[in-house]
């Protein structure tokens, strides 16, 4: 069975695809035809944020793509600025607007900082302002799951304080390199789905030697190994690409890295992202 129709379910009962498309980069008026490229491929998983630029273009690849809306799941976030209820209220429906859709499959806060201040200062209230306007949506069936984007754990239990429904996702930087183990145990202990966005680490973990000689040990590519290694950490994967070659490349996938190798890949620590390391989730700061 191919990875592409494989799901794990939300603890609210949706079912989510394993592999998503991820389009950070892929410009406004490109991002479109990747999204029907990738839905002709087989992929049923896509994901923007408002901070992509781009939700008007992957509103419309769903849209045109030839496949029922209701067999596509999509995902969008909350600009990690928006810290409070009428703003998160707004933006919620601007999304819906902008993309031209009837409902959003996953709704998530982008980061519990804004960005020029990301992992600083305490916005604890403005994200469960901002969570409050994300169950309301929730609720009215504007949005079928709701989570949260780069929270640690001290962020989630200060949003368990109040919040009446438990983030279904955690979208977070994970990889062959940099695996937050404590962070995805505790993430499991509450129920909340794992979703690894930059499973290639940006592209720099294709210059690891090591990695490279173990993608040769499987006869796969080092892309295929670093996917793999976060779909059997029990995460969802998300690779973001505009190539329909690397978006086919990036689905096979259907081998299985052993336990020793998921524990070396696991205490690997390569956090080089060369120059991609100027944005905030890179850089942690």
């Amino acid at each position: 069975m191919s990875i592409l129709n494989e799901t794990s379910t939300l603890s609210g009962g949706v079912e989510i695809p394993k592999l998503g498309l991820g389009t950070w980069f892929i410009d406004d008026d490109q991002a479109a035809e990747a999204v029907r490229a990738a839905v002709e491929i087989g992929y049923r998983n896509i994901d923007t944020a408002q901070a992509y630029g781009n939700e008007r273009g992957v509103g419309e690849g769903i849209r045109t793509s030839g496949v029922a809306r209701e067999d596509l799941f999509v995902s969008t976030k909350l600009a990690a600025e928006i810290k409070d209820y009428d703003g998160a209220v707004a933006a919620i429906d601007g999304s819906l607007a902008t993309m031209g859709l009837d409902y959003i499959d996953l709704f998530l806060i982008h980061a519990p900082q804004p960005w020029e201040d990301f992992r600083g200062g305490d916005y604890a209230d403005g994200n469960r302002q901002a969570w409050k306007a994300l169950e309301e949506a929730h609720r009215a069936g504007k949005v079928r799951a709701i989570g949260v984007s780069n929270f640690l754990q001290s962020d989630l239990d200060s949003l368990l304080e109040n919040a009446t429904v438990t983030p279904h996702v955690n979208q977070l930087l994970v990889h062959a390199g940099n695996t937050p183990t404590e962070l995805l145990d505790y993430c499991e202990s509450k129920g909340i789905v794992v979703e690894a966005y930059s499973p290639i680490a940006h592209g720099e973990i294709l210059n690891n030697p090591d990695v490279q000689a173990m993608a040769e040990t499987y006869s796969v590519t080092v892309p295929q190994l670093c996917i793999r290694y976060t779909l059997q950490l029990g995460a969802v994967s998300l690779p973001k690409t505009a190539n329909p070659d690397h978006m086919r490349s990036n689905a096979q996938v259907d081998f299985v890295i052993s336990d020793h190798d998921m524990a070396t890949l696991r205490d690997l620590h390569d956090r080089d992202y060369g120059d991609s390391s100027v944005f905030p989730v890179y850089s942690g700061k």
